[in-house]
């Protein structure tokens, strides 16, 4: 479903990703961790071109993202992408947020994204919200509405950067059991988190990014009982002690 071949991404004179080679099959769930900065962020941001790579190559269910703008557009129709902040619109209701994009961009009728929204508000467990404005939401609540917008688009892939790194911490267990029963689905998702209970249950397959790089990627029983690289071994004795 995604193959990144030798993707390098620079800001100026600094190299944010150097060398990315990752392929992620269809229904696969990875989740991509390392410390700040590493390039994660970066890295997921580009599959779905909100940032553009500078060399190498990304191709997203068959189609390779480049210039072509008709290429974006397709890959982010098929690509939902949820953000750390919420990106809701305020003056729109939770049901309005949600029937944008299907009506705007799929050009479907009022009535059937209407009745997606709903489906989707039933999928994250706050149908009762539908005709509530964001602000009405606790930071959980807003989340989930986050990612059932992005289900309306229907999509094929779910990118999530960082879901719960913004949220107090007794919502984040709300959101990450919505992603679980998500993963469940057979989605393909691509995760940044450092929820490392939520990489133990859902993830196929750990990424372990450092300084742009790829350090290392294993399935998880694999990564947190013996990580190869001593960078990795080092990450997890920091994260699992907090």
């Amino acid at each position: 479903m995604i193959a990144l071949r030798d993707v390098c991404k620079f800001y100026g004179p600094f190299q944010a990703l150097t060398d990315v080679n990752l392929d992620i099959r269809q229904g696969e769930r990875v989740v991509v961790c390392g410390p700040s900065g590493s390039g994660k962020s970066t890295m997921i941001r580009c599959i779905n071109r909100l940032e553009e790579h500078d060399t190498g190559s990304i191709i997203v269910d068959g189609v390779e993202l480049d210039e072509e703008t008709r290429n974006i557009r397709a890959v982010r129709q098929d690509v939902g992408m949820v953000f750390q902040q919420f990106n809701l619109f305020p003056h729109l209701t939770v049901l309005e947020n949600l029937t944008i994009g299907p009506i705007r961009v799929r050009r479907m009728g009022r009535a059937q994204a209407e009745a997606l929204g709903r489906k989707f508000l039933d999928r994250v467990h706050i149908p009762e919200q539908a005709d509530k404005y964001p602000a009405q939401l606790s930071g959980g609540q807003q989340q989930r509405v986050a990612i059932a917008r992005a289900l309306c688009m229907e999509p094929r892939i779910m990118l999530f950067d960082e879901p719960t790194s913004a949220l107090d911490p007794e919502m984040i267990n709300e959101v990450l059991d919505v992603m679980v029963e998500l993963a469940g689905t057979g989605m393909t998702m691509v995760v940044v988190t450092h929820e490392m209970g939520f990489a133990r249950k859902v993830a196929d397959r750990i990424v372990f990014m450092e300084a742009g790089r790829i350090v290392e990627a294993a399935p998880p029983e694999k990564f947190f009982s013996a990580p190869d690289s001593e960078r990795a071994r080092l990450f997890l004795n920091q994260i699992l002690d907090h």
